[in-house]
């Protein structure tokens, strides 16, 4: 206990050689805390475009749909809509159920025809979950029976704007031609390029008048946590035997899952260079503090410490400024993230997104665990190298040592 006290107490014995570990080890920690809370926030970024802008935390089809090609598709669509929508909603963790009915049509406004693939949707549930759909220019579908919205590449190919009267022809499920009406309400961008230029949204009763069918392909899931997935789509499948649950990162494989997995890569090497480059730059200052001390050392030794009790006192010095360092470094690094950083960093648009977006740095308190011992075990290591090379040195050596 006494030796300790005595090291806690030689930290304020020279406070500039103090201080300038002590900010060392907190630069580093709090730099690499920092820069775990941007990888994070922008992991979770993705995330959350993806699941509020186009499926929801993971859909419902029959079994075996998304893997095949039918001649005739709507012959799998799910017809028993009301029982399995019932059935979901009273499951612990669901949030929101959609409906939809994606189908390929023909859109003119009378003087330009273009194709695109349709969604029949719930609009008002829709509205209230996927705010990051982005509608740019007009308002989303809420009770508009004949509304449209359209991806901002689709209104601009076929050169439309909020009000005006677009027609859409589509082959019904009995292999008829069939066609409404509609006005387009607004124009979204989501930022996935292909999305936007391809897609736009009906309601659904809309879209089952225009295909002439009571069924619809998919039931898209809102659940209140990422993590709820695997119960919810388990307790489905063993309820309805011919559906298949499928999360949003299956769906959304090319443009969300390889994006993350990229960067993912990417982070963890860059991860561990600054890793390496704080861990060096602690281990070099502790040395060279230790170092700078042989004569106090020598008077020490001179006293009749021995080397065991020398080394055990300099390597609890060097522990205590690893973890006092460390929670500085943490400490600044949460009033950076709620001061300069509270908007976010602006970011350029990354893989697969054509807008720009901003990113919270997302600290992770346990993670702040991990960084205090990183700094521990750093300021140790190098204490004890250094300590063990200063100890080893002959009483007369140490003291003459300028």
């Amino acid at each position: 206990m006494m030796l300790i006290n005595f090291a806690f107490r030689n930290l304020f014995r020279n406070p500039r050689r103090t201080m300038a570990i002590l900010t060392t080890v907190m630069i580093g920690t709090g730099a690499l805390f920092l820069y775990h809370g941007f990888n994070n926030g922008i992991m979770n970024q993705y995330r959350e475009n993806t699941i509020r802008s186009r499926f929801g935390n993971g859909q419902v089809n029959t079994n075996g749909y998304r893997a095949k090609v039918f001649e005739k598709p709507w012959e799998h669509w799910i017809d028993n809509v009301n029982q399995l929508d019932s059935f979901i909603k009273s499951l612990p963790g669901v949030e929101y159920t959609f409906p939809r009915l994606q189908f390929f049509a023909l859109l003119t406004n009378g003087r330009v025809t273009v194709s695109g693939r349709g969604q029949g949707v719930d609009a008002q549930a829709e509205t209230e979950f996927f705010t990051a759909l982005n509608v740019d220019i007009g308002k989303n579908l809420t009770t508009e029976e004949d509304g449209i919205i359209l991806g901002m590449g689709l209104a601009r190919a076929l050169d439309v704007k909020v009000g005006d009267r677009v027609t859409i022809l589509a082959n019904t499920t009995f292999g008829s031609l069939n066609g409404v009406d509609t006005i387009v309400t607004g124009i979204f961008h989501t930022g996935a390029k292909e999305f936007d230029d391809t897609v736009f949204r009906i309601p659904l009763k809309l879209s089952q008048i225009l295909l002439d069918t009571n069924k619809v392909e998919s039931i898209a899931l809102g659940l209140t946590g990422v993590d709820q997935w695997p119960a919810v789509a388990a307790q489905i499948e063993k309820r309805f035997p011919h559906l298949e649950s499928t999360p949003f990162e299956i769906l959304d494989k090319v443009y969300y899952q390889n994006s993350v997995d990229f960067l993912d890569s990417q982070f963890q090497f860059i991860r561990f260079i600054i890793l390496f480059i704080v861990v060096l730059g602690i281990f070099n200052t502790i040395s060279t503090g230790i170092l700078e001390r042989k004569q106090e050392i020598g008077n020490l030794r001179a006293n009749g410490e021995s080397k065991g009790e020398v080394l055990r006192l300099l390597l609890l010095e060097g522990i205590f400024l690893g973890v006092l360092g460390s929670i500085l470094g943490v400490v600044v690094a949460y009033g950076l993230n709620i001061s300069l950083l509270a908007e976010g960093i602006p970011m350029p648009p990354g893989p697969g997104i054509t807008r720009s977006f901003m990113v919270k740095v997302e600290l992770v308190p346990l993670y702040s665990l991990a960084i205090i011992l990183l700094g521990a075990v750093s300021a140790l290591v190098g204490s004890f190298f250094a300590s063990i090379k200063v100890v080893r040195m002959e009483i007369g050596d140490l003291l003459r040592s300028i």
